[in-house]
């Protein structure tokens, strides 16, 4: 079901991309594909990054709802998702966004990791595939289809930059009860975790796996950091808040 539903249909597209491109350069297709495959995930990416920054804006609003109803529970839940809907919320569709694109990138280590490069695996390829003249997976003078210090670092730092400006700031600890001490600490240690853990996992993960991975995530990376900060000009200006 993997490999029929998400493997194959990438493989093979970074395959017709490897053979029509000069010199058929895999960091190059790779590149490419991770473009084509944000431009496909762009309605719910849009989405997702409305979200944040609308939720950036209601910040002082909802610690306002957990402030009040702290006591409460079952309230603040209502309140907040009542709030939500008030906004034309979502607070699911980055966690939407995270559940498609899992795996995609799956689907793109395993490539890699199963031996897919630089040999090509012409039984996977469809009728309309051609097998590439040549396959170069050297970039920059680093090979992709192996392990990269450098690019698993960049992959790290892309992604820690890009954590940075699309998530909230760290909300500050609120004088009072033990409920709204509990729920601070969790939304804080939360928010570092996001901030600081997530872009050594991605930093371990690529260089466990390859520099073409590393390359899908430092272009991903890129291309949500810009997207964020076209959609914060953007929503901005014609964003008023319900209360």
């Amino acid at each position: 079901m993997f490999g029929t539903i998400f493997y194959n249909p990438l493989y093979n597209a970074l395959i017709l991309i490897l053979d029509h491109i000069p010199g058929g350069n895999v960091a190059v297709a790779t590149i490419i594909l991770t473009c084509l495959v944000k431009l496909i995930l762009f309605p719910i990416s849009k989405n997702a990054a409305k979200t944040q920054i609308k939720m950036k804006i209601l910040e002082p609003e909802i610690a306002k709802i957990r402030e009040q109803y702290s006591k409460d529970p079952q309230a603040l839940a209502q309140k907040t998702m009542d709030f939500y809907k008030k906004n034309d919320l979502n607070p699911f569709a980055g966690f939407f966004l995270l559940l498609i694109q899992l795996p995609i990138i799956l689907a793109l280590a395993s490539i890699f990791y199963r031996g897919g490069l630089p040999a090509v695996n012409v039984s996977l390829l469809y009728s309309f595939v051609h097998n590439p003249t040549s396959v170069n997976t050297i970039f920059l003078g680093m090979d992709v289809a192996k392990s990269s210090l450098v690019l698993g670092i960049l992959a790290g730092l892309s992604q820690f930059f890009q954590i940075r400006l699309t998530m909230p700031a760290m909300p500050s600890k609120p004088a009072g009860s033990g409920a709204q001490s509990f729920g601070n600490d969790f939304a804080q240690s939360m928010n570092l975790q996001m901030r600081y853990v997530m872009p050594v996992i991605i930093f371990i993960i690529c260089l466990k796996i390859s520099g073409a991975v590393a390359i899908y995530w430092i272009t991903g990376s890129l291309f949500m950091i810009c997207q964020e900060l076209y959609f914060r000009r953007t929503v901005k200006k014609g964003f008023v808040p319900v209360k």
